[in-house]
């Protein structure tokens, strides 16, 4: 197999992922905000693949698996988040303890109400993994689909 063969399957992971995403949401599995995180390293990598395409180099190889990597990543941080092994963001996880601070009519407040996601939930899952755990474990095989591109010797 080629590199460009290489780049061209890891980038093809990357947009599945991306359109598994998109479709969830589109099904009503809104994402949060670490769900969003998840989704620009996969962006990237697409791009990356169009520019590999064409231009089959280490560096575009290195480049994809940095954002496979990126995105793997994440993909444990909010698995974790999601598992209470830490804390998450916290504004869009916890028992809302930050509301100390507010005053009654803040709290009571509906102007630029935007409804938020809570990343510490898991909405969906199989096999007992979350839609963030799947993730990361794909994004990190398509991080070594992208090095084995980069490791792959140019065509004569």
């Amino acid at each position: 197999m080629t590199r460009r063969s290489l780049i061209l399957i890891a980038a093809a992971g990357s947009l599945a992922l991306l359109l598994g995403a998109f479709a969830f949401q589109f099904a009503g599995y809104a994402p949060c905000q670490m769900c969003l995180w998840q989704r620009w390293p996969h962006a990237a990598a697409v791009a990356l693949g169009a520019v590999g395409a064409v231009w089959a180099a280490v560096p575009v190889a290195l480049a994809g698996a940095a954002a496979a990597a990126t995105t793997g990543a994440i993909g444990v941080y909010h698995a974790g988040v999601e598992l209470g092994l830490w804390q998450g963001p916290t504004t869009c996880s916890g028992d809302g303890g930050g509301l100390a601070g507010l005053s009654g009519a803040d709290l009571l407040s509906t102007e630029n109400v935007a409804p938020v996601v809570m990343c510490d939930e898991v909405v969906w899952s199989l096999f007992g993994i979350s839609m963030a755990g799947w993730n990361a474990l794909l994004s990190f095989a398509l991080a070594a689909i992208w090095i084995a591109a980069a490791l792959r010797r140019p065509a004569a």
